[in-house]
């Protein structure tokens, strides 16, 4: 299944049911009098959270949803039934904006969660309604209210433990590989992937989810290459992964390139936990992987590790630190959550 993260769609809510103009024409009822029932409701689009889904793909296909339209009103005061509503499923993460693409609206963050988008119209008074002592043979009835329509994006942000950046063939797909059972594309060629992954990594009892982000170039954040679209689905995780390619000569500016374009995109996914990884150290000398390390660890002023996806040397050991970090930060979130509830106590 192709991955989709962004979709345009229109929605419309269904028109209110027109109300009956209707008398009672029975044999020996001498007054019938009005008997025109009242249109039934619209139908509403409805926005559900759904589990089993994991991309936008199918808004591809189909872009226009339209409930339907409530039930017009009928003699013998007989009301009109509820139109049909629409219901637009999505992912766990999905965000829907306005048309602008920049006033959002709702945030699906739980399974179950469901919002109505958008409400159907009412609908119309029979002329039984309008009977008055003073008007007691009504010959008008309401029509049903319109519904109202708009055009909204889906945004679709993975919903992560740990997200994998870097410069594109930065080895973070072979990481992904190497360490869940996603199955990223891999080649012995320089490529960039051009879809975010998602691979379950379980090390000792414990187990996260690691996102695979396509590869950033200098000027993202303008637009250069692929842009920055894709940062969004980091933007929820605990912590970075920031593979740097160790074969390179410069490794120092492989790191300012990409924190650059995190502090451009967001201040605050610049301010993530970050774990710094020399990669590709199999294609290494030691001394050459000693003075690389050391370098970036100047430059980050943080500890960094070394690994290979190739052959899984250094790999559990940047495991084990997602591990802590994400504890660390749970454990941070706590402690506010506490603080907040029952601040501490002063005389």
């Amino acid at each position: 299944m192709k991955f989709l993260d962004q979709a345009k769609v229109y929605v419309r809510s269904g028109d209110g049911g027109a109300g009956a103009v209707s008398f009672l024409r029975e044999k020996f009822v001498e007054f019938g009098g009005p008997n025109g029932g009242n249109g039934g409701r619209g139908g509403d689009v409805i926005v559900t959270c759904v589990d089993g889904l994991n991309t936008l793909i199918d808004y591809r296909y189909q872009q226009h949803f339209k409930a339907s339209t409530g039930q017009h009103g009928m003699g013998k005061d007989r009301h009109g039934g509820k139109g049909k509503d629409v219901v637009l499923r999505v992912p766990v993460g999905t965000q829907i904006f306005e048309d602008d693409n920049e006033t959002l609206i709702a945030d699906f963050t739980e399974v179950g969660q469901t919002m109505t988008l958008l409400s159907g119209g009412n609908g119309g008074f029979g002329n039984a309604h309008f009977k008055t002592s003073s008007n007691q043979a009504p010959r008008h009835a309401n029509p049903g209210q319109e519904g109202t329509e708009k055009w909204i994006w889906l945004r679709l942000k993975l919903i992560a433990d740990a997200g994998l950046v870097g410069l594109p063939n930065a080895g973070k797909s072979t990481f992904l590989a190497a360490v869940s059972a996603a199955k990223p594309k891999i080649a012995d060629y320089p490529f960039t992937t051009l879809h975010p992954n998602l691979g379950v990594v379980r090390i000792g009892e414990r187990d996260f989810v690691l996102a695979d982000i396509p590869g950033l170039i200098e000027g993202a954040h303008e637009g250069a290459g692929i842009g920055d679209r894709f940062l969004g689905h980091v933007e929820r995780t605990g912590v970075l992964i920031h593979l740097i390619d160790g074969t390179q000569d410069d490794v120092k500016a492989a790191y300012r390139i990409i924190r650059a374009e995190l502090a451009a995109y967001d201040e605050q996914l610049a301010e993530k936990p970050e774990i710094v990884v020399l990669n590709k150290i199999d294609a290494l000398d030691p001394a050459t992987t000693r003075q690389k390390v050391t370098a970036l660890k100047r430059l980050s002023k943080t500890d960094v590790l070394a690994c290979s996806g190739v052959t899984g040397q250094g790999v559990e050991q940047v495991l084990y630190r997602v591990i802590s970090s994400l504890d660390a930060a749970k454990a941070e979130a706590a402690e506010a959550v506490r603080r907040q509830t029952s601040p501490d106590w002063t005389p």
